[in-house]
């Protein structure tokens, strides 16, 4: 899968989210879209990120901009990770890896000399058009829904 780049149209799709919903792309346009995919619920990092983005998400919200998480876990498992940690956001479940797959953040990955598939932590903010505005690959957690949110506001 090529890299996407900045202007292309995102890929759209269409999949299930917690609460047993249904999210697809296409149907969100006309406003921004923040898109962050992170590797597993319940990790360190990942639930910083999420509690970080549903901190913000009445700011988010107040500029029009629509947050969906992404990752790779079942719904049942977005479910308990949402009611947990009283997340906010929306949580896609793409257990087949193909809308990871397509936006090219299902990678190698290696820890502790072990090689293995699974989520580069990555942002895409998609404008109202559907094009790809900005990415942030490889996502240090630490202040990154902030940073997201500022650029977020200038579409």
């Amino acid at each position: 899968m090529a890299e996407l780049s900045l202007g292309a149209i995102a890929p759209d799709f269409s999949l299930p989210s917690d609460g047993d919903g249904r999210i697809t792309l296409s149907d969100l346009r006309g406003k921004p879209v923040v898109l962050f995919c992170y590797p597993k619920d319940d990790t360190e990092g990942c639930t910083k990120e999420n509690i970080a983005f549903s901190a913000l998400l009445g700011e988010f919200e107040k500029a029009g901009v629509v947050v969906l998480g992404l990752s790779p876990d079942s719904v049942k498992k977005h479910d308990r990770f949402r009611s947990k940690h009283d997340l906010k956001v929306r949580l896609l479940s793409d257990e087949d890896h193909g809308v990871l797959e397509a936006y090219d953040v299902w990678k190698e990955k290696s820890m502790y000399g072990r090689r293995y598939m699974g989520v580069e932590r990555t942002t895409f903010l998609i404008d109202a058009d559907g094009r790809i505005a900005e990415i942030w690959p490889k996502v240090k957690v630490a202040g990154h829904a902030e940073a997201v949110l500022a650029r977020a506001k200038e579409l």
